[in-house]
């Protein structure tokens, strides 16, 4: 039998990809959101992403963005549901009641096409896109055409993650992304959470306002958030819902999550393009937590600080923006 497999295939009943590259394995679900739903080392037992169990589909299908790697467009919240842009203002529908904000955008749920998937000597890949345009749920909210390609390679060096956007339409774009990936702790079976360590480069800690906005101001860390910068903290040390600056370390924007009873570290590099962190962990309950490498600050069409400071990124027409991730181990 090959090492390298792509092969179509149901997951719980559901229409899926799914990707084979030695000891490793990746299922796609391209009609529920182009979520990468699994990644697993089949070998040594890990689980590194939280896939919905058996059973659990309707709670995914209900909580989308907790599960697996969630795409997200426009990323987190904005006030109000408004949009401020390039002179006009957009309305997004309201969709999270207590904070009276809109939430993560519409990708994450939308329908995604499969456009190819194979095999070459080293590696599998599927790629999925999503067209936004007058035929899109998105495009009365936020009318700009675009196309989002999403590329994952499995390899012996884990897997890879390429995001392609190009604004197809006759105005300027924002490009703000984000991924809401949720990271199993313990990965690995007979691990426990409190045998776990999480890094992150994280920089500066937005202060929130009590709507989940951020206020312009920064917040000092804590001790355990600046060993989340340095030597690694348990996940779970305290609830998180809190929203950093990015501060690449040595070149590269990372998270790794190391089972310290192993040895074993899973590295999530995502790069620099994203200029914020979003960490939360589910109120602190153990199990999985999501670093979400994200490239504006949240609401940030209403903030008054740089664009580049709060990467409130644009497309001209017929502009590409790209970005590249990989999740592996070491």
């Amino acid at each position: 039998m090959s090492k390298y497999e792509a092969k179509e295939q149901l997951f719980q009943n559901e229409k899926a990809i799914g990707l084979r590259a030695g000891k490793y394995e990746a299922v796609i679900l391209p009609e529920l959101g182009g979520n990468l739903i699994s990644f697993r080392d089949v070998e040594s037992d890990y689980k590194f992403l939280r896939e919905p169990l058996e059973g659990q589909m309707d709670d995914f299908k209900a909580q989308p963005g907790i599960y697996g790697i969630p795409v997200l467009y426009p990323p987190n919240r904005y006030e109000d549901g408004e949009f401020p842009w390039r002179g006009q203002v957009y309305h997004l529908p309201v969709n999270e009641a207590a904070t009276g904000n809109h939430l993560h955008g519409f990708l994450h749920t939308s329908k995604w096409t499969v456009e190819q998937f194979g095999t070459t000597a080293s590696e599998s890949y599927v790629t999925v896109t999503v067209k936004v345009d007058e035929y899109h749920e998105m495009y009365q909210y936020l009318p700009f055409k675009f196309t989002v390609k999403l590329k994952y390679t499995l390899s012996e060096y884990g897997l890879a993650q390429h995001l392609f956007v190009i604004n197809e339409g006759q105005n300027e774009m924002p490009c703000l992304f984000a991924f809401h990936t949720a990271i199993n702790a313990p990965f690995a079976t007979g691990s426990v959470a409190s045998d776990y360590k999480v890094k992150a480069t994280i920089g500066e800690r937005w202060q929130m306002s009590d709507r989940m906005l951020p206020t312009g101001q920064y917040q000092p860390l804590s001790k355990e958030e600046k060993q989340m910068q340095g030597e690694g903290v348990y996940p779970f040390f305290t609830s998180l819902d809190n929203h950093y600056t990015a501060k690449p370390q040595n070149g590269r924007n990372v998270m790794e999550l190391t089972d310290t009873k192993l040895g074993v570290t899973l590295v999530y590099d995502v790069g620099t393009s994203y200029k914020q962190w979003m960490i939360w962990n589910n109120g602190a309950k153990e199990g999985f937590f999501c670093p979400e490498p994200q490239i504006n600050l949240v609401n940030a069409p209403k903030s008054s600080l740089s664009a580049e400071e709060i990467g409130l990124f644009s497309l001209q027409p017929g502009e590409v923006w790209e970005e590249t991730a990989r999740l592996y181990v070491k």
